[in-house]
């Protein structure tokens, strides 16, 4: 059976773009969350692959690679699970699918690695600018974020970083778990010394 993932960052977002070329009889998946959130922690992404897991889907087609996720290890790691199950993977705007009659296809697994590239740098350089204006407004005295005086709890921090705490828990390291959650290495060291505090 074939299936169409879509993704949307939020309830906002039209989807319609992303449902064009819907097939007849295709099973639809749709998440409303972040790009940076890994494939498998999605709610409907969950539900994919176990739908794949059982057996009930062979094929999954998606607008763009980027709705499968913005961090390059993750996407790589849906497209490796795609492959172990035997399941097409068809990007609608490139045309092509990851395997040709049950074997890989080396065209397919270029392009993707370039453009889970370029979708990862994007992501970058919004963050960036996003680092900018808020430096920006912090400048002109414009900038408003968390109330004077107040503190946010160590449990709502780590609450915010929950993926790395797992990566963490697996026994990664502190660049690693920066790399595989888009964070930075600060970040990382603020939610491994939080853990320590909180136990």
């Amino acid at each position: 059976m074939k299936a169409r993932y879509i993704r949307v960052s939020t309830g906002a977002q039209n989807i319609a773009r992303q449902e064009e070329r819907q097939a007849v009889g295709e099973r639809v998946f749709t998440d409303i969350v972040s790009g940076s959130t890994p494939f498998k922690d999605r709610e409907h992404g969950k539900e994919l692959i176990k739908a794949i897991e059982d057996g009930g889907i062979n094929y999954v087609s998606v607008s763009s690679i980027d709705r499968l996720g913005r961090n390059l290890y993750d996407i790589l790691t849906t497209l490796e699970f795609f492959k172990e199950k035997s399941v097409i993977l068809k990007v609608d705007n490139l045309g092509i699918e990851s395997l040709i009659k049950g074997k890989e296809n080396q065209a397919f697994k270029l392009i993707i690695s370039v453009m889970a590239n370029i979708a990862e740098m994007e992501r970058e350089t919004i963050l960036e600018r996003q680092r900018e204006g808020i430096a920006l407004a912090k400048a002109r005295g414009t900038y408003k974020g968390r109330e004077k005086g107040s503190m946010e709890s160590i449990e709502d921090f780590l609450f915010k970083y929950k993926e790395v705490i797992k990566s963490l828990k697996k026994g990664n390291s502190i660049r690693d778990t920066a790399k595989i959650c888009s964070v930075s290495i600060g970040t990382v060291q603020k939610v491994k010394n939080a853990i320590s505090s909180s136990v």
